[in-house]
């Protein structure tokens, strides 16, 4: 088929294909539960990371 006489090939080709479908699916499942709000120690870590670059330059 298509030139492919490998088994491996095939198995290869079908197993990318089916992990892609698997990451769509997941996506579009996850996506109304993501959040673009940042949590407390996201902000704190923000803060901690822009004292470190002042204190560089």
């Amino acid at each position: 088929m298509l030139g492919i006489e490998d088994p491996w090939v095939w198995l290869a080709y079908l197993g990318s294909i089916l992990v892609t479908l698997i990451c769509v699916l997941y996506g579009w499942l996850r996506r109304d539960t993501a959040t673009d709000e940042l949590s407390a120690e996201d902000r704190r870590w923000a803060l901690e990371e822009q004292q470190v670059e002042d204190a560089l330059r």
